[in-house]
């Protein structure tokens, strides 16, 4: 900045010492004494007063000058020296007995003093307190408002008085702009809106009179231009205000109070210039180390500059201890009561926690200052103490966040630390909506990450509050806004501009947000906490020293936080990734046992418990058993009463020994602890797979324990309620329907067990196997497919279970979308169940329907695959033989109703000898013990295929080997074509992309050709430019490189040369060219004569020149005439080369005053000249030519000089204007500017 940059306008091209007797200093033209004439006397005598030893009683004083008459010049001077020692009150006193006494002296007499009263009254205005202090009655408050009313009352009466007086335009100045700091700032405007605040009226006054002040000064009163930045300042225009800041400081470099570089430096603060604002203060405090500003300014650079480290870095305390015992201190011991000081002392010993001292600091800041900024921080020093103080503070504090955030304005310029607070109190007081609020309108103008934070964990608070509650609500919105604000703070950490650190706090709510519905988002979220904690590891515990990156990669995880382990091992549990899974809990394992060596008081036993609980989950699902009963062992060892491990033993040992010891196992569990909810659930699981149904369902053994729990433990168990729901659809789906009533009972049932699932849908709305329940009873009672396709879509995602798919899968066949069906049971087998009979006879089935509606072979065959490989699996099953015995059944029916041309003789012999396979199978499935069908409708069948389809078969192979002979060479022609078509059109697939990529080639070529030539004629310009450069410019006697002079009027007109003329001949010392100069050509009158040049011979007379038409060339291209005046022998004469553009034909009379435009002699040069005028023309602008004398006549060859009138017309005295180029302006004469 120009500021800091130039010596002589900040200062250090007159340099101060702290001890130069400056003519700035304040009251520094006030005497030691002054000396009062006694009038009357006969000798001169006079009263000498000691105006540094002044009485604090002045009536004596003001007895003395009244009654010897003393002019008003005593009354001020002594007025002025109770002021320096700051006695305000004393020379207020004096002035008004003063203005008491010239009561019935003219006006004019009154007004300095008036004027000086004013000034008094602004001064005792800026130390007064803004409110009326605790204990004072407000009647008898001086407080700011008080002195500005009573200076405005001056005020006044100094302007009845004389209005123009100069000092009074500064005071009303000085006046509105203490005024507008008692006034509240404006609140939010809306978007381009132009504001128009009380305190922006009353800046814009200030702003008026300053600007007066300054004129009638003639701009001398530097006092007038600072007021005039300082008001500038708080309008916000800050660059206004800086060049105002330094104009003072350029005209008074010496002015060291008040500084300009004070404002110097606030200006560039403010216009993000840190470092320069710095320097500024710097130099101020170089010039005053005594400045109390200048000192505190400094210091809050320091506290800015700390705020670069967190306060745990070590890089903060140096920075914030300079900040704070250097700077503020001094500032502090320099002026107690300065406001700024108060305010950044009071968050010094905030951090202290020293809130008496902060109290007193906060109060003298809000009461003395005149800036609503250093109030607001007053206030938020209190609201911090307040809030400290616990739940009774909280109302003051949020009373005193309030005043600090509507001190600076509110709304969008108000105080996000203040309402950031507010918000924090009101969550403490259990206003959590308020504080939510106030959160949304923080983010809303500014988008601080804070406050998205906070308002993102209060979301989230009640969605995690609700899970744990008995009966759940819908928190979808909440459960969306808190991810959407947490997903936008972790989007913020990767903008490098912000500098924001991630935080783990964020991450680890995020993952609980995501754990229900985005498993895998949520270990994202886990895994970024895992390597941010890695990365934090101290040095030692980084392990550098071990070579091999997998163990130290191993030994780097021990560190870290067990339960950041445990929980990253759940989900890659879930996620069926338990070798990943096992490797983090033996980690997490290792790291408790770190976590207790070096934290001996910390409890890490139900760490170690848990963790080691779901290692022995893990080792169970990869079926490792032994080692799971191992560990569950140890934990039943530690803690005898772990339910959980009980009942895992349990249900290892009914997996191993299913018949004897299983059941005994689970027996003994449940006379164990049979109130824990969790072991009747897995007690009635139990039931449901080893009990014998019962024909009525009140007599289930499973029913009953189920009633059980409801009644005498907890009626809001959702086990039970989903286990009752499943009972009764069980029961509806085997109850008979042949009569009304029947078909009553089985509904009646079916609604039944929709209440129950309803009722643990009510209990938890996730509960996805009791909406399983209902989509199932909803299809079996209802037929309702689309209800049930809705309910079974949003569940699959959350149920990782294959019955999901499989329901899905029913649903889609009874809606005939068997592809969907089919892609339904292909999922469920995916779900770990390759080898599920029932899931291969359910996709047979969807390929058999699948093939009847469509008539497709490949699906027939496709269904008879699927029913043979769920044969193989159970081979013991009867009724998966029976279904490969109807498929190939069907298969055969398809193939005889095909046409001819859509089979083949070996398609219709295969299924000839599945169906006689088919017949086999029906005679054996007849004679079993337990049939799915009849005998005698097995039989029925079998016959059926071994009278009528058989030989309806034999008939097709009859039929279809005679088709295929009589068609044989159609078929071989047929063939023909369609390979001779298929390799046309592939032919001419080849043949277009050919084309294409020829049309590329020469695309690529003529691009690579004008690249070529658009590079050579660039390289071309840059040699013309080069040479013109060279041909225009020349080195000096000094060796600088200098632009040649052109030569000025010759003397005389030369002899023109004859295009084709040779230049040997050339008398006159021109070079090879004919050139022997440069220049414009003269202006010529209407007759010539040889001039002054002549041709050496003095006597001879030139010949007289004819006027010639120029007509344009045909390539149009603009032509350069250059004029060769021949010189004398004594060289007095200069060739001159003067460049006019050629207009074409003019049709018309010529101008006499007009320049000539001939060729050059040289032919060979006529292209290059002609490039380089073109390139001339370009930078030319349009000139006219100012005719001597329109009517004369001249003799000698010339061309009109064309005017454009900006659209390439041109005007001449002929009857038919020509057309000239429009880039073409029009020549002028050798006095106009040169190009």
């Amino acid at each position: 900045m120009a500021s800091l940059t130039n010596g002589h306008t900040n200062g250090h091209a007159h340099f101060l010492s702290p001890h130069d007797p400056a003519g700035n200093i304040r009251f520094a033209d006030i005497p030691s004494a002054i000396d009062i004439p006694v009038p009357g006397a006969d000798i001169e005598e006079a009263v000498e007063v000691n105006l540094e030893d002044l009485p604090d009683d002045p009536t004596e004083l003001c007895t003395l000058l009244e009654n010897e008459a003393a002019a008003k010049n005593f009354w001020l001077v002594i007025s002025l020296a109770y002021a320096k020692q700051h006695k305000f009150e004393l020379a207020i006193e004096i002035l008004n007995k003063g203005l008491a006494v010239l009561a019935r002296a003219p006006p004019k007499e009154k007004i300095g003093l008036l004027s000086l009263l004013c000034w008094l009254f602004l001064y005792k205005s800026r130390e007064a307190p803004r409110v009326v202090p605790d204990g004072v009655l407000v009647s008898e408050a001086r407080t700011k408002d008080f002195y500005l009313q009573a200076a405005t009352g001056a005020l006044n009466e100094a302007s009845r008085v004389n209005p123009s007086f100069p000092p009074l335009f500064l005071a009303r100045g000085i006046l509105s702009l203490l005024r507008a700091s008692l006034q509240p700032p404006s609140k939010t405007l809306a978007p381009g809106a132009v504001e128009q605040s009380e305190r922006v009226e009353t800046l814009r006054q200030a702003l008026k009179c300053f600007d007066d002040a300054s004129r009638v000064s003639a701009g001398r009163n530097m006092m007038a231009m600072l007021g005039k930045g300082r008001t500038l300042f708080s309008l916000g225009r800050y660059a206004d205000a800086l060049e105002c800041y330094q104009e003072v400081l350029g005209k008074m470099p010496d002015l060291r109070d008040p500084d300009p570089r004070i404002g110097i430096g606030c200006c560039l603060w403010q216009l993000s210039h840190r470092e320069e604002a710095h320097g500024a203060w710097e130099r101020a405090l170089e010039i005053n180390p005594e400045s109390k500003i200048a000192n505190i300014l400094v210091g809050l650079y320091y506290v800015h500059d700390s705020n670069r480290f967190s306060t745990t870095e070590s890089g903060f305390l140096p920075i914030y201890k300079k900040a704070m015992t250097v700077y503020t201190q001094r500032a502090f011991k320099l002026d107690k009561e300065y406001p700024l000081t108060c305010a950044t002392f009071g968050g010094y010993f905030l951090a202290r926690q020293a809130w008496t001292t902060v109290e007193t600091l906060a109060r003298k800041a809000i009461e003395l200052t005149d800036v609503n900024a250093i109030a607001s921080d007053g206030w938020y020093l209190l609201a911090r103490k307040e809030h400290h103080a616990g739940p009774s503070g909280f109302p003051k504090a949020i009373e005193y966040y309030n005043r600090a955030d509507n001190a600076r304005g509110g709304g969008d310029r108000g105080f996000l630390p203040a309402r950031f607070g507010a918000a924090q109190a009101q969550i403490l007081n259990n206003d959590i909506d308020g504080a939510k609020f106030r959160l949304d309108k923080i983010i809303q103008y500014t988008k601080n990450i804070d406050a998205m934070v906070l308002l993102g964990s209060l979301y989230a608070s009640e969605v995690f509050a609700n899970l744990a509650a008995v009966v759940k609500e819908d928190k979808t919105k909440e459960h969306q806004r808190a991810t959407a604000l947490l997903e936008a703070v972790r989007l913020a950490w990767k903008d490098s501009k912000k500098n924001i650190k991630p935080d783990t706090a964020v991450l680890i709510c995020l993952s609980r947000l995501y754990e229900a519905e985005q498993p895998e988002k949520s270990l994202a979220c886990l895994q970024q906490v895992f390597q941010m904690s890695l990365d934090k590891l101290p040095d030692e515990e980084k392990h550098q020293d071990i070579e091999d990156e997998d163990t130290r990669a191993a030994r780097q995880k021990e560190h870290l936080a067990p339960q950041l382990l445990n929980n990253i091992g759940c989900f890659q549990f879930q996620m069926e990734k338990f070798d990943d899974a096992r490797e983090a809990f033996q980690t997490g394992l290792t790291a408790c046992i770190r976590l207790g060596e070096k934290e001996e008081d910390k409890d890490t036993d139900p760490l170690i418990t848990t963790i080691s609980f779901n290692l022995a989950r893990t080792y169970e699902a990869i079926g490792l058993l032994e080692e799971a009963k191992q560990v569950y062992e140890g934990l039943l060892e530690r803690h005898d009463d772990y339910t959980d491990a009980r009942s895992r033993l349990a249900y290892i040992e009914l997996r191993q020994n299913p018949t004897v010891d299983g059941p005994k196992a689970m027996a003994t569990l449940f006379e164990t602890d049979a109130a824990n909810l969790d072991v009747r659930a897995l007690y009635g699981w139990y039931l449901s797979k080893a009990k014998r149904r019962a024909a009525n369902i009140a007599e289930d053994q499973e029913q009953r324990h189920y009633k059980h729990t409801l009644q005498h433990y907890d009626k809001h168990d959702q086990y039970s309620l989903t286990g009752m729901g499943n009972l009764y659809l069980t029961t509806a789906r085997e109850m008979r329907r042949d009569t009304e009533q029947d078909k009553d009972k089985r509904r009646k049932t079916y609604e039944k067990a929709v209440e129950f699932y309803l009722k643990a849908l009510q209990l938890d709305p996730r509960n996805a196997y009791a909406a399983q329940g209902i989509g199932i009873a909803i299809v079996e009672d209802k037929k309702d497919f689309t209800a049930a396709v809705q309910i079974f879509s949003k569940i699959k995602d959350t149920v990782r279970d294959a019955s999901v798919y499989v329901n899905l899968g029913h649903v889609y066949g009874e809606l005939k979308q068997y592809s969907r069906a089919i892609e339904s049971y292909e999922a469920a087998l995916a779900k770990d169940r390759a080898s599920d009979p029932q899931i291969l006879a359910c996709l047979g089935r969807a390929w058999l329907l699948k093939g009847k509606h469509e008539k497709s072979q490949s699906a027939m065959k496709s269904s008879l695959e699927y029913s043979q490989r769920a044969l193989e699996i159970a081979p013991d099953q009867i009724h998966f033989q029976f279904n490969i015995a109807f498929v190939q059944i069907q298969l055969a029916q398809l193939l005889y109703s095909l046409p001819e041309a859509q089979r083949t003789l070996v398609e219709v012999e295969a299924a000839a000898s599945g169906l006689d396979d088919a017949i086999d199978s029906f005679g054996e499935i007849a004679k079993a013990k337990n049939p799915p069908y009849p005998r005698h409708d097995l039989e029925q069948r079998a016959n059926m295929g071994r009278n009528t389809m058989r030989k309806q078969l034999e008939r097709a192979v009859q039929q279809q080997s005679e088709y295929e002979e009589t068609n044989k060479s159609k078929l071989a022609k047929a063939r023909q074509l369609r390979e001779a078509e298929l390799k046309r059109r592939e032919d001419e697939r080849l043949a277009a992309e050919h084309a294409v990529m020829a049309e590329k080639e020469r695309l690529a070529r003529e691009r690579q050709k004008l690249l070529e030539s658009s590079r050579e004629l660039a390289e071309k310009r840059a040699d013309e430019e080069r040479r013109k450069e060279e041909a225009e410019w020349t080195v000096d006697s000094e060796g600088e490189k200098v632009k040649r002079r052109r030569k000025g009027k010759g003397a005389g007109g030369g002899k023109r040369k004859k295009k084709g003329e040779d230049d040997s001949g050339d008398e006159n010392g021109t070079d090879g060219d004919g050139v022997g100069g440069s220049g414009r050509k003269q202006r010529r009158g209407k007759s010539t004569t040889d001039g002054s040049g002549g041709d050496g011979s003095g006597d001879e007379k030139r010949a007289p020149r004819k006027k010639r038409r120029l007509a344009r060339k045909p390539e149009k291209k603009m032509k350069s005439s250059e004029l060769v005046v021949d010189s004398d022998s004594e060289g007095e004469g200069a060739v001159t080369v003067g460049t006019q553009p050629t207009g074409g034909d003019t049709g018309g009379a010529f101008d006499p005053d007009a320049p000539s435009d001939v060729e050059m002699a040289d032919a060979d040069n006529d292209e290059e000249e002609d490039t380089a005028v073109r390139q001339r023309q370009r930078q030319k602008t349009s000139r006219r030519i100012d005719d001597d004398d329109d009517d004369e006549e001249g003799d000698e060859e010339a061309e009109p000089a064309p005017q454009s009138n900006g659209k390439g017309n041109v005007f001449a005295d002929g009857d038919d204007p020509p057309t000239v180029n429009d880039e073409v302006g029009a020549a002028g004469d050798s006095d106009t500017a040169e190009y």
